[in-house]
């Protein structure tokens, strides 16, 4: 099985969702970053996307936005992503790494050679916020035959006549974005989340991970009820932002993610 199958696996034999968080390679700088993207299965990350710095991140908010602004100014770049990954597979076989971004960096290194480098690299899944499902087919083959699993989002206006075509080149897991807006503003209902997840699951046998706008444990925990994953990226982003201490949090959100259905 592949490194996600594998980590739900064992997620589902211990009762309990994942805990997924999110960085920006190279933010605040290539050292910093590593460091960070290193101690995170430690800290309870369960699953990390890491974010390919872009200069167009348009489905993101402020804190990412940002994020990927700063890890340009410090060379990042979808090579340096690559880099970070293998570095990070130098000490850690386990611990699902899924790239997320735009697919434009993706198009200029060609989607066959970058599939094929992003495997040798140690990538496990790839998350492309603007490649809608119409033209899946650059990209998806590729990653296939890399061993790569293509997750695909989901959003409060996937319908059910929608979701067929959504998911039907979803692999790893799907992803849920609970909020009609860009990453790090508002909070979608606890009861919005519920219905939104039974749906989804009406169409799909694959885990259903739910983010934006998960910023606390409490919250974290909630979505960790009835979901099989909660995503947390702009409140670990913006704790790092701020100077704090982003390993803190990512204990803490874990703490409530494994206490959730106790």
């Amino acid at each position: 099985m592949t490194r996600i199958a594998t980590r739900f696996a064992a997620l589902k034999d211990e009762k309990r969702a994942a805990l997924v968080t999110f960085i920006t390679a190279c933010d605040p700088d290539r050292a910093t970053s590593q460091s960070l993207l290193n101690a995170m299965p430690a800290a309870g990350a369960d699953i990390i996307e890491l974010g390919m710095p872009f200069t167009d991140p348009m489905a993101d908010g402020p804190a990412i936005q940002l994020a990927a602004q700063r890890a340009l100014a410090a060379g990042g770049s979808l090579k340096v992503t690559l880099e970070m990954v293998a570095e990070f597979r130098a000490t850690d076989a386990m611990t699902p790494i899924i790239l997320m971004g735009y697919y434009n960096p993706i198009y200029a290194w060609g989607p066959e050679k970058f599939a094929a480098d992003a495997a040798k690299a140690g990538v496990d899944g790839l998350i492309i916020v603007d490649l809608p499902p119409e033209e899946a087919d650059e990209l998806v083959p590729f990653l296939r035959a890399s061993g790569i699993d293509f997750i695909v989002l989901t959003t409060p206006t996937s319908d059910d006549a929608r979701l067929p075509v959504v998911l039907a080149n979803a692999s790893g897991f799907v992803y849920y974005v609970s909020i009609a807006g860009v990453t790090g503003t508002g909070s979608a209902t606890q009861s919005a989340i519920d219905q939104a997840v039974a749906r989804i699951r009406r169409h799909t046998d694959l885990p259903v991970c739910v983010g934006f706008g998960i910023k606390s444990p409490d919250q974290a925990a909630q979505v960790a009820r009835v979901a099989d994953g909660a995503v947390v990226g702009s409140a670990i982003v913006q704790v790092l932002a701020d100077g704090g201490k982003p390993l803190d949090l990512v204990r803490a959100l874990a703490a409530g993610v494994r206490g959730a259905r106790q």
